[in-house]
């Protein structure tokens, strides 16, 4: 086994210190008294206040919020849907060319994808707005949904539903009461996974949003450009606090889920 050396050591510490320390000094500075970013004047909590008291960042987090669990809704099913085709259709006309147009948007540059949609979305005569960035987001995150649930397929031990379809249950039947709850934990991960690149998404959002729809993405850019205010310090503060707790709770779920499956399986090697 190779030593953890000083070198290792430090460029560790450097690593997760550039990482991490722009953002623990963004949380520092969201409680700064004074209106500019940069010039410390005491501890407040007031640009916490200011924030929820702004309708247009309240708007942009409503917009954004109902967007991502639209878009992943919607992803999640013609994603696990892709990917149940993809493994266990077998070979049929066109196998290449659909799993192509499916993991196109992988490596796809965002602004052709948001450029081509625009175009779309114009020809076809539809008014851009939350439909067009839900439709927008299903579309380039589906394919993140079918490559985590067609791995998850791929490694499926088949006999699981066999002997379901032995028992007497119809196809959907075994479907819905063997194989989706196998699946479930990496159905549940692709929805997730696509709940957050909807959330992040900047790029294809700015080209098939509208008037009446701005995304918080959008927003903040929008902001930025003329100039950092505390406001956007303290909006940033509360995503990290929100990103930090379900990262937690995600850990907590996940180490009780494997202490629990290590006590039932010794539980089952002992003797009756």
């Amino acid at each position: 086994m190779r030593r953890f050396s000083w070198f290792n050591a430090t460029s560790l510490t450097l690593g997760f210190a550039f990482l991490y320390m722009p953002m623990i000094i963004l949380v520092i500075y969201s409680f700064n008294a004074s209106k500019l970013v940069t010039v410390w004047a005491g501890f407040s909590t007031q640009w916490y206040g200011e924030l929820f008291r702004n309708e247009e960042f309240l708007n942009a987090a409503w917009v954004t919020l109902k967007v991502a669990f639209m878009s992943s809704s919607i992803a999640t099913v013609l994603g696990t849907m892709a990917a149940y085709v993809l493994v266990r259709a077998g070979r049929f006309t066109g196998r290449t060319l659909f799993s192509g147009m499916i993991y196109a948007p992988l490596v796809m540059p965002e602004v052709i994808t948001g450029l081509s949609l625009l175009l779309l979305f114009i020809g076809i005569g539809l008014d851009r707005g939350v439909l067009t960035i839900v439709l927008a987001h299903t579309t380039f995150s589906m394919c993140y949904v079918s490559v985590v649930v067609s791995s998850r397929l791929i490694s499926f031990d088949r006999s699981l539903e066999e002997a379901a379809l032995d028992l007497g249950c119809t196809p959907l039947e075994a479907f819905r009461l063997v194989t989706l709850p196998i699946i479930a934990p990496a159905v549940i991960s692709g929805w997730l996974l696509a709940f957050t690149l909807s959330l992040d998404d900047l790029v294809i959002a700015s080209f098939t949003t509208g008037p009446s729809a701005t995304t918080l993405p959008i927003k903040i850019f929008s902001a930025v450009r003329l100039g950092v205010s505390p406001e956007i310090n303290a909006l940033s503060t509360i995503m990290i606090a929100i990103v930090t707790l379900g990262v937690i709770t995600a850990s907590l779920v996940t180490k009780q889920a494997a202490v629990r499956q290590a006590r039932d399986a010794r539980m089952a090697e002992r003797p009756a």
